[in-house]
């Protein structure tokens, strides 16, 4: 009895098949389609997006705009390609497009913080108040690795690698230590009450003349600064090219010590002088006693 079922319902399966070949044919037509459509789709929107980068760097086009505009297309295309194929299988792409919307609009409201983030990098994009390359002080300083669409990733001077969401970017101070080309150190050099004004102004402006890289023409200001407790503070302001900068101060830095030294001008450090008072009761305790003779 139950080998005559067995066979009653291989007779109804393969009745079933027979009937709906062309279905069947037309479904798996379909989703072999949509799998191509959905191969070729991300093989181009990848093409595409390299294609589009080469072409905007090749303009020379800043290479942080180029990769979030390469990042755009390639991900538009993804979602058109993924509409495509589930329009090839038969599902109604209208009422999927507002399913997703709806559900955009809940999962936007839970996530303001990425939204916020996606318009940072926007703006970001747009403005460009930094570029890939430039050193930045965002509250985190570090070099300009990429600006992605969600955050930015920073390489710091030793070596870390710190990612930071734009939307903190955009809402703090942005300093950019890259973006002109020439900059100003400033010394405060501090010297002893006993030397003199004139010459040590003098020797101030020659160890700064004496470097090739300071930029003498923008101007070079040295001055007495401030009459402090302990030293006369004189001030010393010049310019030189921003690669420069660093090596720039601590060269100078170095030269002002050896002048100063060999000028036999003092650098003084902060002194105090105590003064011990002792109290005049204390003095008539300690008085020597002399003994009257008798």
């Amino acid at each position: 009895m139950e080998d005559l079922n067995v066979v009653d319902g291989v007779n109804r399966a393969g009745s079933w098949l027979v009937h709906n070949q062309a279905l069947l044919l037309s479904y798996a037509v379909n989703i072999v389609a949509s799998i191509i459509i959905i191969i070729i789709g991300v093989l181009v929107a990848k093409v595409v997006s390299n294609a589009l980068n080469k072409v905007l760097k090749a303009r020379h086009i800043d290479a942080t705009v180029c990769d979030f505009l390469a990042a755009i297309a390639r991900y538009g295309i993804i979602a058109f390609t993924l509409t495509a194929a589930l329009n090839r299988v038969g599902v109604q792409t209208a009422s999927v497009i507002a399913l997703l919307g709806a559900i955009g609009l809940a999962a936007g409201l839970a996530v303001q913080g990425a939204l916020s983030n996606l318009a940072a990098g926007v703006l970001l994009v747009i403005f460009r108040p930094f570029r890939t390359g430039d050193f930045i002080d965002i509250g985190v300083m570090g070099t300009v690795q990429s600006v992605q669409i969600f955050s930015t990733t920073l390489k710091s001077a030793d070596g870390k690698t710190v990612v930071v969401p734009n939307g903190k970017i955009i809402a703090n101070n942005i300093i950019n230590f890259s973006r002109e080309p020439v900059r100003r150190n400033e010394f405060i050099i501090g010297v002893s009450y006993d030397a003199d004004v004139d010459q040590v102004l003098r020797l101030l402006r020659e160890v700064v003349e004496a470097d090739s890289r300071v930029l003498q023409d923008m101007g070079v200001q040295i001055g007495l600064n401030e009459l402090a407790a302990s030293s006369v503070n004189y001030v010393v302001r010049c310019w030189s090219n921003a690669g420069d900068l660093q090596n720039v101060y601590w060269d100078l830095m170095k030269n002002f010590k050896r002048t100063l030294d060999a000028n036999n001008i003092g650098i003084p450090y902060p002194q105090m002088d105590v003064h011990l008072h002792q109290p005049a009761e204390a003095k008539t305790e300690a008085a020597p006693v002399t003994a009257k003779p008798e």
